[in-house]
């Protein structure tokens, strides 16, 4: 490896140890929690369509929607409706369940 990339590599902070002082402010804690759930949603629809072995643009038609939408969810950009998360499930043939637990 590269001497300049070793050197900037052992530079760098460790991304939990940066997070998890961050996550130390209340404000940004609320935040990434909110924003977190999201993310865990996009990457579990990202997971789901790669196993199928489908495309966005698949997804997509699936659901009665364009290609940049399937986009902007697996990037979890977007809150996603009950309704929606229930069609996404219904395209993977797979049934939808929410459920409340204890933190």
């Amino acid at each position: 490896m590269n001497k300049i990339i070793e050197k900037t590599i052992k530079k760098a902070p460790d991304f939990q140890d940066y997070l998890a002082q961050q996550l130390k402010n209340k404000k940004i804690k609320a935040i990434y929690d909110d924003y977190g759930k999201q993310l865990e949603i996009a990457y579990k629809i990202i997971e789901l369509r790669k196993k199928a072995g489908i495309s966005q643009a698949e997804l997509a038609e699936k659901l009665g929607t364009k290609q940049n939408n399937i986009a902007r969810i697996e990037s979890g950009g977007q809150n996603l409706t009950t309704q929606t998360l229930q069609k996404i499930a219904l395209a993977f043939r797979r049934d939808l369940k929410i459920d409340f637990i204890e933190g």
